[in-house]
C-alpha cells in the first residue's frame, strides 16, 4: 500500500492518506477516491460547510466519478450546511446534463428546494443550459415554482440572463409567464407608526426622511418610492437589456403591455429607465403601448429624458443609453408618432432621478416632458415636444409647505406675493431652463444639461413661446434668483434686456444678491454677479453664509 501511495504522491495525484474521499474528490482524484472506499472510507463524509464527495463530482461535472461514488452508496439527498445545496443543485447550476440524469436516476429530488427555496431548475436556467434544464423538467420539475426570497421563477431567471433557447423550452413546458416576483410595499411598513403620530418608522428604517434640497419639506423613501419589485419574466429581460430573451417572450406569446403589480410599470417603460432604447423600439414595434405610466406618473417620453439627462451621481446609474443604435431623440420621435402623450404629467418627485442621494433641489411633481426637457436646456427635444402638441407653459404642482404641508406659505413670508394652495402651480419651465436648486445645496455638483448651455433653451422659451421673465415659483424665486446663484451674469443681463425684475424677493427673504452671495455653507459667492445686479438696484444684504 505505501508504494501507491508514493507512486501517487510521485505523479502529482492526491494520496488516499492524505484526507476523506470529499479531499479526494475535489481535487479529481478517482483513483485516489476508488482507493479510500476500497478502505472502507464513508463516502459521505463531509467537509466542514457540508460538501461531500457527491457534491465535489456533481460540480465539476465529472460523470465517472459521479457514478461510481453512486454505486458506492453516495446520498444523493445530502445537502451543504451552507445554503442547503443537493448535488443535484450543484451539477443543475453548473449545467453538467449527464451528471443531473445520473443523479435523477439514482432518486435525486427534482423539486428539492436550497435553503433560500431555489430549485435545480432555476439553477440550470441560470447556467443557460438548455439540455439539462430539459432533464429536469421531463422528470417533473416544478417549472413554476419560485424562490422566497424575490419571488423569482426559473423562468424569470432565464430572461433576466437573455436564455432564449430556456425560455423557449419553459414557455413550451407551460411556464406561466404572467407570474410576478415579490412586491415590497414600503408604505405599508411605516402606515401602523404614522398612525399613532410616529413620524419615522422602525421597520427597515423606511420611515426616515429624505432630505432634498430643494423641496420644501423632507420625503421619507416609502413616499417616493410606494412599491417595488413585481416584475415578470418580459420586466426582467427589459431590465437587464436581454434582447434574445425579449424576442423569445414576444414571440411565444407575452402580453408586451403587462403591468407590474409594484409600480404598475410595463417592460417598455423599464427598458427606457434603464437605458435600453433599441429594446424599446422593438417593445413599440410589437404593440407596446406608449402611453401607459407608472404609479409616479413616469410615462415613457417623460423617461426617456430623464435617463438621457441623469443627473450627475457616484452611485450607480443605467450607461446602456451610450451604446444604442437609437438616440433618444429617435426614440421620443417614435414614441410621439405611436401617439404618446407629450403633455403626461409626474405624479410625484421621482424616486430613481437622483440615484439615492438627490441634490438637484428640484421636486419634479406635475413636471412634463417638456418641462424635464427644459430642465437639461434641451432645445432640440424642446422644439420636437413643441412641434408634437407639447404645451411649453404647464409647470410643475406644488405639494408641499416649507412649515408642512397644514401651514402653507405662512408666517415668516416676507414676499408678499399671494399664498400658492396645495396642488397650484409650481415651476414654470424657464425656471426649469435657468437652473433651479444651486442655491440651496450641491445641485451645481449633479445638475446634468446639454453642452450648449443653459441660455439657448431659455432665449427659446422666452423669444419663440412667450414666457414670463418674471414669473414666480412656489417658493417666491424668479428665473432671475436661478441665474444669479449660478453666478449666470450673460443670462441676468438678457433677463433683464427682456423685462426680468431683479429687485423681486423670495418667501424666504432673499433678494437676487443674498442668492448669489453663498447662502449655504460650501457654495461660494459670486463678485461679479454681485456687482452687476447691484449696479441693476438690487439690495444687497449681506447674509454671506459661506464667506
Amino acid at each position: 500500500m505505501k508504494a501507491v501511495v508514493l507512486a501517487l504522491a510521485l505523479a502529482g495525484g492526491f494520496s488516499a492518506s492524505d484526507g476523506t474521499v470529499a479531499d479526494a474528490a475535489k481535487a479529481r482524484d478517482v483513483a485516489a477516491v476508488r482507493a479510500l472506499l476500497k478502505q472502507g472510507a464513508d463516502v459521505n463524509a463531509a467537509q466542514g460547510d457540508g460538501m461531500t464527495a457527491l457534491h465535489w463530482a456533481a460540480s465539476l461535472g465529472d460523470s465517472t466519478l459521479t457514478q461510481m461514488l453512486i454505486s458506492a452508496g453516495a446520498n444523493v439527498r445530502a445537502t451543504t450546511r451552507l445554503g442547503g445545496l443537493t448535488a443535484l443543485h450543484m451539477a443543475s447550476q453548473a449545467g453538467h446534463a449527464p451528471v443531473v440524469a445520473a443523479l435523477v436516476a439514482a432518486g435525486a429530488d427534482p423539486n428539492l428546494a436550497t435553503s433560500t427555496g431555489a430549485s435545480a431548475l432555476m439553477l440550470a436556467a441560470r447556467s443557460g443550459s438548455a439540455e439539462t434544464a430539459t432533464r429536469l423538467v421531463e422528470v417533473g420539475a416544478d417549472i413554476n415554482r419560485a424562490e422566497k426570497t424575490f419571488g423569482q421563477t426559473a423562468l424569470m431567471v432565464a430572461a433576466g440572463l437573455d436564455r432564449a433557447d430556456l425560455i423557449r423550452l419553459l414557455l413550451s413546458r407551460g411556464a406561466d409567464w404572467k407570474a410576478a416576483s415579490s412586491v415590497a410595499d414600503l408604505k405599508a411598513l411605516t402606515a401602523p407608526a404614522e398612525q399613532e403620530g410616529r413620524p419615522q418608522a422602525a421597520a427597515g428604517g423606511g420611515g426616515s426622511r429624505v432630505d432634498v434640497a430643494g423641496v420644501t419639506r423632507g420625503y421619507r423613501y416609502n413616499e417616493l418610492i410606494g412599491s417595488q419589485g413585481g416584475l415578470t419574466a418580459l420586466h426582467f429581460a427589459a431590465r437587464q437589456g436581454s434582447a434574445n430573451a425579449v424576442r423569445a417572450l414576444v414571440g411565444g406569446g407575452v402580453d408586451v403591455n403587462q403591468v407590474s403589480p409594484g409600480d404598475r410599470a410595463t417592460p417598455l417603460l423599464v427598458a427606457i429607465i434603464n437605458g435600453h432604447f433599441d429594446l424599446a423600439a422593438y417593445l413599440i414595434e410589437h404593440g407596446a403601448d406608449p402611453n401607459l405610466a407608472s404609479d409616479a406618473g413616469v410615462s415613457p417620453v417623460y423617461a426617456t429624458l430623464n435617463v438621457q439627462w441623469a443627473p450627475v451621481a457616484a452611485y450607480p446609474q443605467p450607461r446602456a443609453h451610450l451604446q444604442q443604435a437609437r438616440t433618444y431623440l429617435d426614440l421620443l420621435a417614435l414614441l410621439l408618432d405611436r401617439g404618446a402623450d407629450p403633455n403626461a404629467r409626474v405624479r410625484r418627485k421621482v424616486w430613481y432621478s437622483g440615484y439615492n442621494f438627490d441634490q438637484s433641489g428640484v421636486d419634479e411633481a406635475g413636471a412634463t416632458a417638456f418641462w424635464r426637457a427644459s430642465y437639461a436646456s434641451d432645445v432640440a427635444a424642446m422644439k420636437l415636444l413643441v412641434l408634437r402638441g407639447a404645451d411649453p407653459s404647464i409647470p410643475t404642482t406644488r405639494l408641499f409647505s416649507r412649515r408642512g404641508p397644514e401651514d402653507p406659505q405662512a408666517g415668516a413670508d416676507k414676499s408678499g406675493l399671494p399664498v400658492i394652495p396645495i396642488g397650484g402651480p409650481g415651476a414654470t419651465p424657464l425656471h426649469a431652463a435657468a437652473g433651479p436648486g444651486y442655491a440651496m445645496g450641491f445641485a451645481g455638483n449633479s445638475h446634468h444639461y446639454a453642452p450648449g448651455g443653459m441660455l439657448p433653451a431659455v432665449r427659446y422659451l422666452v423669444e419663440e413661446l412667450g414666457a414670463d421673465v418674471n414669473a414666480v415659483d412656489p417658493d417666491g424665486n424668479t428665473v432671475v434668483h436661478n441665474a444669479a446663484a449660478r453666478g449666470d451674469t450673460e443670462m441676468i443681463r438678457y433677463l433683464v434686456s427682456k423685462g426680468a425684475d431683479v429687485k423681486k424677493v423670495n418667501r424666504a427673504g432673499q433678494t437676487t444678491i443674498d442668492v448669489a452671495n453663498g447662502p449655504v455653507q460650501r457654495t461660494q459667492p459670486y463678485p461679479g454677479t454681485i456687482k452687476l445686479l447691484e449696479s441693476l438696484g438690487a439690495v444687497n444684504n449681506h447674509k454671506c453664509v459661506s464667506c
